[in-house]
């Protein structure tokens, strides 16, 4: 069936874990709630000696009637097993409301814990995770990762039944509970001879889970673009294709943890007929009574459910142990942000200084290389170059988004790496080339960066972009709903709710990835009197691809393969017609007419 595995993807971070460090691992989980564990614990004790009690009496009342028939006899052994099985339900309802609690708990503290852990990433991991397969691990998993705790519940309760059985057996007829025992190591052996299997048939079950989970996420997320290309039949076909995959792992897994309960079934019955025997020949010889022979019949089955629970529980249990796996790697998967401590720097000044810096997202891509750049306070940079160049690179690394591999970044002299991210990050404003809205209403999307910030303060940030004329476009006001990444608004109205975020913020340092560049020349002209009295006196590295940005700056820089080839004024390097000059006749001449076209009293 190796065939079969061959679609299945791993991830980078994926670990093995032996058993016994997995056991550790959860017990570490459980060690917070050891007072819950004990009362279900006593539960489930008190189930399993109910449970034992009801077989027991029932084979003492017809010893007892068998010699005396006497009805308030059997009318009291009604009265006590109605008792008993009342009792039980208490007992039982206590376990299960217990469980549920504990169950609860833990999950929640997982999902906390890889959650948080997740997000603690720089973009790099994000770069190579599919968004569906983490979804998986933090949702799906975590919560086969409970069945844990249910199923050693479970393993503990039948356990414990066993033994009381046993230990009333044994004083009743000695050879027939040893013919019993002799079977339970045969049971063992079977169920942990399974274990290996169930534990790989799971994780692939599990691998292949998220793979079609991932490849749903995406084709959902890029719907527009396959109608555009009419694709969908190709993205049907991918998921044939992986839907497939998935129906013959989970078939194998199916095979793999059912099989175990047809021999189960025939170690039982053996069992059963190799005790009836022995035991009729006893009652026959006067060795027996009639009431010990039902007890041994019945503490067959009471002894081989139990046993057959336990078997299924081994290769159950290694869902849970899969799915704990998964989640664990992706817990225990180091970060590559390496901060060194982590100092709170009061108000930014906003100089930036690259020394040196090299930097790569792969082993194959190196984008820095010994880069060097100072930027002073207030100072309004604008880099350029061909796509590849290393613009957006440059922005990414001054928020932090990413780690470098040599060299420093200062920030007000400080070296990044000691700064402590958190308060670093709110002195930072960051607008990308594609606005991220989150589902909800413009004013919730405003509000974003700032959720303390009071209505009159988002209206404000809104009405310092083109004298908020924009927000009467919008059907409802500030309370538009904007849909899920902002799909029902356009998207020059995606990217002024993106800005309007940024200026509630009041961040010291803006960088601006193209964030005009894909709008049309009306809204640029609207984002740009925002921008040009928002980034006055502020440090603002702007990725540039309109010429409006290009001008405003107090000085250009040209990139070209991670290098700086030229710097300067707007005028001063067009005077020199080296690489600046080529890229404003590429890209900049046809928008500088346009523009100017438009905003005829535009000047430096």
């Amino acid at each position: 069936m190796g065939f079969i595995l061959d679609g299945l993807e791993t991830e980078s971070y994926d670990r093995t874990y032996s058993d016994r460090e997995l056991v550790r691992r959860i017990g570490e989980f459980f060690r917070p709630y050891v007072g819950k564990l004990l009362l279900t614990a006593l539960a489930l004790l008190c189930m399993s000696l109910v449970g034992a009690l009801s077989p027991i009496l029932i084979a003492k009342v017809i010893d007892w009637v068998s010699a005396t028939p006497k009805w308030g006899i059997l009318i009291g052994a009604s009265l006590g097993v109605s008792a008993l099985g009342a009792m039980n339900w208490v007992f039982n309802y206590g376990h299960e409301r217990l469980i549920t609690i504990l169950v609860g708990q833990v999950v929640y503290d997982v999902r906390k814990q890889v959650f948080e852990r997740t997000l603690s990433h720089d973009l790099s991991f994000f770069d190579t995770q599919a968004t569906g397969k983490l979804v998986s691990r933090i949702v799906s998993d975590t919560q086969d990762f409970s069945n844990v705790v249910t199923l050693t519940a479970e393993f503990f309760s039948q356990f414990f039944m066993i033994l009381l059985l046993t230990g009333f057996l044994y004083s009743v007829h000695p050879t027939l509970t040893l013919i019993l025992l002799g079977m339970a190591p045969v049971a063992a052996g079977i169920a942990l001879s399974f274990r290996k299997i169930a534990r790989k048939v799971t994780l692939e079950a599990k691998q292949a889970n998220a793979q079609i989970n991932g490849q749903i996420q995406e084709s959902v997320s890029g719907i527009m673009v396959a109608k555009a290309f009419r694709k969908e039949q190709a993205l049907f076909d991918t998921f044939q294709k992986n839907n497939q995959l998935s129906y013959q792992v989970g078939w194998r897994r199916g095979i793999v943890l059912n099989t175990i309960f047809p021999i189960m079934g025939i170690t039982s019955g053996s069992a059963n007929a190799l005790v009836a025997y022995v035991a009729a020949i006893a009652v026959f010889g006067g060795k027996l009574s009639a009431g010990d022979w039902y007890l041994f019949m019945q503490a067959v089955g009471f002894f081989w459910w139990p046993l057959l629970n336990i078997a299924s529980f081994w290769s159950q249990l290694q869902d849970g142990f899969s799915a704990a796996e998964r989640v664990f790697a992706l817990i225990d998967h180091p970060e590559k942000l390496q901060q060194r401590s982590s100092v709170v720097l009061p108000r930014l000044k906003g100089k930036i200084e690259f020394r040196d810096v090299v930097f790569a997202y792969n082993e194959k891509e190196r984008v820095l290389d010994g880069f060097s750049l100072r930027i002073e306070p207030g100072e309004i940079v604008a880099v350029v170059g061909h796509t590849g160049a290393g613009k957006s690179s440059l922005a990414k690394l001054v928020a932090r988004f990413y780690e470098f591999q040599g060299g420093e970044i200062l920030i007000d002299d400080q070296d990044i790496r000691s700064l402590d991210l958190g308060s670093y990050r709110k002195q930072i404003g960051y607008v990308t080339q594609d606005p991220f809205l989150f589902r909800g209403t413009v004013r919730e999307n405003i509000r974003y960066g700032l959720p303390e910030a009071s209505d009159s303060e988002v209206i404000q940030a809104a009405l310092r972009l083109a004298k908020g004329e924009w927000l009467e476009e919008l059907s409802e006001g500030l309370d538009t709903e904007v849909g899920e990444q902002g799909s029902r608004i356009s998207y020059g109205q995606r990217q002024l709710i993106a800005l309007a975020r940024i200026l509630l913020k009041n961040p010291r340092i803006f960088i601006l990835d193209e964030a005009t560049a894909s709008v049309d020349p009306f809204t640029e002209t609207r984002i740009q009197e925002g921008l040009t009295a928002v980034m006055e006196g502020r440090t603002a590295i702007v990725i540039a691809h309109r010429l409006s940005t290009v001008r405003n700056a107090h000085r250009i820089i040209v990139l070209d393969h991670g290098r700086i080839v030229e710097e300067g004024a707007h005028e001063e390097l067009l005077s020199r017609g080296g690489e600046y000059a080529s890229l404003y006749n590429t890209y900049f001449r046809h928008q500088s007419q346009e523009y100017l076209e438009k905003n005829p009293s535009f000047s430096l």
